[in-house]
């Protein structure tokens, strides 16, 4: 792989691209990599080989920028970058809620831009990262969109109109699951398990479920289904969950997420 990357902020989520990326065969040599602190570039340098630059710096140098700043920060980025970014420079936009046409007005006409949505289990190398094409981007821009996002997990292709849900399932998607099993293991104090009992006993449930639904090709109803013994306890559980609302309030948190992203688009804060 011999294109220069470029990872602009780089941040937890911008250097799991970087080490996903090495451990995928580019060469550090290929890297480049902006912090707006030194000694956090000279960390980056340290640990992965990689040369920390400039923001202007790498819109000369590198054939790919990935734009890992915060949503807030991307407009003064961007402002910055625009004098030194060619047309055929491939941009990457990690920010959450910021459509390719944002990108295509502040830049040069014609430059290819990509939306990714990615989530935090990029740090594991289990990230579920959403791609979606600009005006301008090509078939083969995508291809090497998910040559770069592939190396930290699983990437899929869809139209930008379908970003804000995506971003309300997949990228804000691991904060429910840490926040279901923060619940249930509270629940298993109150029922008499020591904390660390509980926690392991819900994660290690957590994984093998997770394997169950991506390997058996089983309908996660047939799953469910395959617990639940008549008059036994899942169903009394199952239950309870229905009482209190659990899917209709999953249904509406996911359309309140997805109605930020929208907010966050139209450029309101508040």
């Amino acid at each position: 792989m011999t294109q220069k990357v470029a990872v602009l902020g780089t941040g937890k989520i911008g250097e799991a691209l970087l080490s996903g990326m090495i451990g995928a065969g580019w060469a550090p040599a290929d890297l480049l990599v902006t912090a707006r602190r030194r000694e956090r570039a000279d960390e980056l340098r340290a640990r992965h080989g990689v040369t920390p630059v400039t923001n202007a710096e790498a819109a000369k140098n590198a054939d790919t920028l990935i734009l890992t700043v915060k949503p807030q920060d991307m407009g003064t980025l961007l402002d910055e970058l625009a004098p030194h970014v060619p047309a055929d420079r491939l941009v990457i936009s990690g920010a959450a809620g910021i459509p390719t046409s944002f990108f295509e007005e502040r830049l040069a006409p014609g430059t290819p831009v990509v939306r990714v949505m990615t989530n935090t289990p990029a740090l594991v190398d289990e990230a579920m990262s959403v791609i979606s094409a600009g005006t301008h981007a090509t078939a083969a821009h995508l291809t090497h969109t998910e040559e770069i996002f592939g190396a930290v997990g699983k990437t899929l292709r869809v139209p930008e109109s379908q970003q804000d849900a995506c971003t309300a399932l997949s990228g804000s998607g691991p904060a429910y699951f840490f926040y279901l099993v923060e619940a249930m293991t509270d629940a298993g104090i109150l029922l008499g398990l020591p904390r660390d009992k509980a926690h392991d006993l819900i994660v290690q449930s957590a994984i093998g479920a997770a394997k169950m639904l991506r390997d058996s090709g089983e309908h996660p109803v047939r799953l469910r289904e395959n617990v639940t013994s008549p008059a036994g306890t899942t169903i009394n559980a199952i239950r309870e969950l229905e009482n209190h609302g659990v899917r209709a309030a999953l249904i509406a948190a996911l359309e309140a997420a997805r109605d930020r992203s929208r907010e966050l688009a139209s450029g309101t804060k508040d």
